[in-house]
């Protein structure tokens, strides 16, 4: 039993400690320092201000150039005067704290081509914070200053990448994602005539002829105009990305003559760019997909009784809502008339129906089956159960797995160390061991082929888009692509036992009087349980003879992980635990065999005390999850060891756990005792991860590697705060959670082997001479559509 803290009933309490607030004669400051780019000036800068009385804090962005001051000076003069000092020109950042979040949609950009190019731009443009991209919704997310987003827009312009204000990224409504661009399939159709044609005409002639430079010439612009304009920008701007590089393999080819294998790299290069796209959107339509599950309209009471259809964006909370059979329920809600079965698999991933009835719960997106029924409106359109599983998939996709991390810091070494290869091997052949000039460039072009790291980076986004989609699907909520990888390496599962392995609704199945009158003590037991909401106190307070007769309690208190204390009638009473009573030194040796023989029958023992002798005992027993003992099982056969951690003595501790399987159960645990344990577990193996719902839990599931949130369908905090949210109390969820991130992480490594094994391969091709730039086209954008169609089978598990 838990809840808030007081003494003034004396009872034992805990102490919290209010975080010091900034307004506290503190000051936040944030400067921009353009020579401050290594950690040396860093280094520097925090020697001088460090030793400056007054400075509480500093923050470094060194990729940024900016410095954010906590200090409790009476001016930041002296800031700037020291920095000054050592070098350092400051200027006042005046963008921080009150700068501007802006999302752009973006629907050229696609892959991390467009991606680099953005980021080389922007970065380090005045008035540029921050950039988030999610290349699945084709967004960019900027933090700016005000007046810089003109400039922002015009920089994406010069690009030839036109972008749209979709708004703020935070408290606004969900915004689907970008339009796919429409293709037009008759360019690329001459194209490929054109290049088949050039390629017929060259081998019919027996060589060159002006038609295969005709032919050529038509095959390149027709499907390849857009590429050199995107690689002429990207040169511009000093960006060697793939269509710069395929640019100019494109043009040494037919400066060498190679006109029909120039015409046909560009057709196939161009083609491939199509179908990846198209297959991207696969990807895309997936989170699309739960962007429609809400309706658009909703069927709502008018002040005079009648019923109106409006858009579900402008209904107002409270507003009454009628629903039919076979509709999907527009807004989160409760039902206030009426009963009926709801599909709830869009939002939970539950396999049957749930039935609802007047003060039950209701979520947007969800089905009504059979019954009609009206509901109150409890959360607007932008802040609904779905709309912030959609949030929180979105932001998941922007984050970055660590293999995503890797692959891309690889690219970005990778890209340049071919293309130096690829000039090497142009120049040195023919002037240091005299090679022919047209055989050694035309290698080298085939090495600027394969230097397009394409493959490689579209792999990893793709996989883990896929797989947050497919387990969002199921009612498991990943919140980012490094808990979706990271959940393969589980090794331990710490598991709350209240209202996760079992139901959390105990109720009371013993009563025994130890001194007065036995309704006098039910009486004032209800009295205190009812002021509780801890599913034990909940269980007495239900058993209640007489609830007309439930006492008033002054300077009622909850002592957490121990029970709850109160005033009734001038005289103080405590209701508690095992632990309580002991604290209070009210046990005897009678007592204690009387709580041993419950405890071992897997009860809880709660006694109501006065501050000198125990009045009655309560005992409460709370029933397990159909579902837990399978999960549990499951889990095992995954290689991950279980541990139980609960407030409830150890007896209780240990025959629960005996009945579900779990390796090892721990009683007692105060919130910060589970805290304690889960850090004993990060220090002795590997990744540890935390089940739990309730708030004092939250410690714990914070400081695991990986924090679980049960049953957060409906529930703010767990969808915003939790690693992975359960969205029912399905323990089931958790081995499916691991067997997604075993298969994610297969196919990571899959794609990666094999993107990888394809350059290889074909750079040692190169050099032998058997490799050709066409075949060099078709091996690397084929191996981009492998490894996207392998990261989009997660979508079907």
């Amino acid at each position: 039993m838990s809840g808030c803290t007081s003494d003034g009933c004396g009872c034992p309490s805990a102490s919290i400690s209010s975080p010091e607030l900034l307004g506290s004669g503190e000051s936040h400051v944030v400067y921009r320092i353009e020579n401050m780019d290594c950690p040396t000036e860093e280094a520097l800068i925090r020697d001088k201000l460090g030793r400056l009385p007054g400075v509480a804090e500093l923050e470094f962005n060194l990729v940024q150039r900016t410095l954010a001051v906590t200090h409790r000076l009476p001016s930041p003069e002296p800031l700037v005067e020291a920095l000054a000092a050592i070098g350092m020109q400051a200027v006042r950042d005046t963008l921080s704290p009150a700068g501007q979040t802006t999302v752009l949609g973006i629907a050229k950009m696609d892959c991390p081509t467009e991606e680099g190019l953005i980021r080389g731009k922007l970065i380090g443009m005045p008035g540029v914070v921050e950039l988030d991209f999610n290349l699945v919704q084709r967004t960019l997310t900027l933090q700016h200053a005000p007046e810089a987003l003109p400039s922002i827009l015009a920089a994406l312009k010069s690009l030839g990448l036109e972008a749209q204000v979709q708004g703020g990224a935070v408290g606004g409504d969900v915004s689907a994602p970008a339009d796919p661009v429409k293709t037009n399939w008759w360019p690329m159709l001459v194209s490929g005539v054109s290049a088949t044609a050039s390629e017929i005409v060259y081998w019919w002639n027996g060589g060159f002829h002006w038609a295969v430079a005709a032919l050529a010439l038509l095959a390149i612009f027709s499907g390849g105009l857009a590429t050199y304009k995107k690689g002429f920008i990207a040169l511009r701007n000093r960006n060697l990305n793939m269509n710069a590089l395929m640019s100019i393999a494109v043009t040494g080819a037919m400066l060498i003559g190679q006109w029909p294998e120039a015409a046909m790299v560009m057709f196939l290069f161009a083609l491939a760019e199509i179908i990846e796209a198209k297959s991207l959107d696969r990807a895309r339509n997936a989170i699309r997909g739960l962007m429609d599950l809400a309706p658009e309209t909703a069927t709502v009471r008018q002040p005079d009784g009648s019923w109106e259809e409006v858009p579900a964006k402008s209904v107002a909370l409270d507003t009454v809502v009628r629903v039919k059979p076979g509709e999907r329920i527009a807004l989160d809600g409760e039902i206030v008339a009426g009963s009926s079965t709801v599909n709830q698999a869009p939002i939970t991933g539950e396999s049957l129906p749930v039935e609802k009835s007047e003060n039950d719960p209701v979520f947007a997106g969800t089905i009504n089956e059979s019954g009609s029924f009206e509901y109150r409106v409890t959360a607007l359109a932008a802040n609904t159960t779905l709309a912030r599983i959609i949030h929180a998939v979105e932001a998941a996709q922007g984050s970055r797995a660590p293999t995503q991390r890797f692959v891309d810091q690889f690219a970005r070494v990778y890209t340049p160390a071919v293309f130096a290869v690829a000039l090497a091997t142009a120049l040195i052949p023919p002037l240091a061991f005299g090679s022919t000039w047209i055989d050694a460039i035309y290698k080298a072009l085939v090495l600027l082929v394969v230097a397009c790291p394409c493959a490689l980076v579209i792999s990893t986004p793709v996989t883990i888009v896929s797989g947050l989609a497919a387990a969002a699907r199921k009612g498991i909520l990943i919140k980012g692509g490094v808990y979706l990888e990271g959940g393969r390496k589980l090794a331990v599962l710490a598991l709350d036992k209240t209202g996760t392995i079992t139901h959390g609704k105990p109720e009371q199945t013993d009563f025994a009087l130890l001194v007065g009158d036995e309704q006098s003590v039910r009486r004032l037991a209800a009295g205190l349980a009812t002021r509780s909401d801890h599913p034990v106190s909940q269980a007495i307070a239900r058993a209640a003879l007489e609830a007309d007769l439930i006492p008033d309690v002054a300077d009622f208190a909850a002592i957490p992980g121990r029970g709850v204390c109160g005033v009734i009638d001038s005289q103080t009473y405590h209701l508690g635990n095992h632990r309580l009573i002991a604290e209070l030194g009210l046990t005897t040796s009678t007592l204690e065999k009387r709580l041993d023989k419950l405890e071992r029958q897997g009860k809880t023992a709660v006694m109501l005390a006065t501050q000198g002798e125990v009045l009655g005992l309560f005992a409460v027993a709370d029933t397990v999850k159909e579902n837990s003992r399978q999960a549990v099982a499951e889990l095992h056969a995954l290689g991950v060891r279980t541990l139980m951690l609960t407030g409830d003595n150890p007896h209780t501790a240990e025959a629960i756990a005996g009945q579900v399987g779990i390796d090892e159960a721990r009683g007692n645990q105060l919130p910060e005792e589970k805290l304690e344990t889960v850090e004993s577990l990060l220090d002795q193996t590997g990744t540890v991860g935390m089940v739990g719902d309730g708030i004092n839990d939250a410690p714990a599931l914070a400081r695991a590697d990986i924090g679980f949130a049960m049953g957060a369908a409906g529930t703010d905090t767990a969808i915003e705060t939790a690693d992975v949210a359960l969205m029912d109390d399905d323990l089931r969820k958790l081995p499916a959670f691991l067997r997604l991130s075993r298969t994610t992480a297969g196919i990571l490594t899959q794609n990666i082997a094999f993107a990888l094994g394809i350059k290889a391969v074909f750079i040692a091709l190169t050099f032998t001479g058997h490799a050709t730039m066409w075949m060099a086209v078709f091996a690397d954008m084929g191996a981009s559509l492998l490894v996207v169609f392998n990261g989009l089978r997660l979508l079907r598990k």
